[in-house]
């Protein structure tokens, strides 16, 4: 290949990435100001600025406190859990590894409602102890289904397993506490009525998050080598995977913590980003948190608005959704059967 050749497919494929990150956050900005559109008040968006910046509008008032918090919790709990998929794809080197599938969300939506229906005092804690949760359903997991191969059918079949379990759990805990309080609304992926206290939480969650990823991105690159030629170029394996899967955990917990368990959408959206990027984590887990902040506010805003005044939360949006597609992923490769 001559040096104009190599120079040519460089271009390509920079401006390949380039327009997809460029349109995607186009279209996740259009998504939330449609978003802030859809509702019971109707302000335009000359409304809304006039509201915020020049005199008091009640209306505004109303959309700031209310859709502006969900828009918020939704594109951040979207972005985390899509990387926390994409984390744990590369941790576990299985295209169908997902917090939901495997029971991280689960899990983590357990213990925020244990600690919320028992101990309402320090329900403030919520996070931590998802974190917490989710950490022990990814060491169940893995440590099962490490013992016979890390094959797609073992780790499915035990995250079923650890999922069902959990979500019993959590389903038994929301019960007690009455169908409208904070811990049903974990249980059920409920977005409706998040503060900017919640968003501040998921704020906070994802930048730590964030920072620990750019020390994660070489090491998910290496990790798609076998463990013999990782460390021989002197990585850690078992510890690189520790690491980087409780920075995976840690996304996916404030997340459930805040919105709910939701599964799939740590599927589908890495599955996306590598046809639209390529495979190296330097692009790939950006673009996913793109992605993934796009397709979860898309599944809120069109739950609120095609049962309007009723809605249709994200989470089952998602699984309607995310079933056929992980149907489909089963099917169309040897590899991941």
């Amino acid at each position: 290949m001559t040096a104009k050749e190599k120079f040519k497919k460089a271009w390509n494929s920079w401006l390949k990435v380039t327009t997809a990150f460029v349109v995607m956050a186009v279209l996740l900005v259009v998504m939330a100001f449609c978003s802030t559109l859809i509702g019971g008040i109707s302000v335009s968006v000359a409304d809304i600025f006039k509201g915020i910046f020049v005199e008091y509008n009640r209306d505004v008032a109303i959309v700031v406190e209310l859709r502006f918090p969900r828009i918020c919790v939704s594109i951040l709990a979207g972005a985390a859990m899509a990387v926390s998929g994409v984390l744990l794809q590369a941790v576990m080197r299985n295209p169908l590894a997902d917090p939901g599938i495997i029971g991280i969300s689960s899990s983590s939506a357990f213990f925020a409602v244990l600690v919320t229906a028992l101990l309402p005092a320090i329900s403030f804690l919520a996070p931590v102890f998802s974190f917490v949760g989710g950490l022990l359903a990814f060491i169940i997991v893995y440590v099962l289904a490490i013992k016979g191969g890390m094959s797609s059918t073992r780790l499915i079949l035990i995250g079923l397993a650890v999922s069902t379990f959990f979500t019993a759990l959590s389903t038994a805990f929301g019960q007690l506490t009455g169908g409208s309080s904070f811990a049903q609304s974990i249980v059920d992926g409920i977005i409706k009525s998040k503060t900017w206290d919640d968003v501040l939480v998921m704020a906070i969650s994802v930048a730590v998050g964030a920072v620990l990823c750019i020390f994660c991105v070489k090491r998910c690159n290496l990790l798609s080598l076998s463990d013999r030629l990782a460390g021989s170029i002197g990585i850690n394996v078992p510890r690189s995977r520790f690491a980087i899967s409780a920075v995976a955990v840690l996304l996916s917990a404030a997340s459930t913590a805040i919105v709910g368990a939701v599964s799939f959408l740590g599927l589908i959206v890495p599955h996306i980003a590598r046809l639209l990027v390529g495979n190296d984590h330097r692009k790939l887990i950006p673009y996913s948190a793109i992605l993934g902040a796009f397709v979860f506010l898309t599944a809120d805003t069109l739950g609120r608005w095609i049962a309007y005044p009723y809605e249709i939360s994200a989470s089952i949006l998602m699984a309607v959704v995310g079933g056929p597609v992980f149907i489909v992923l089963l099917l169309r490769s040897k590899k991941y059967a």
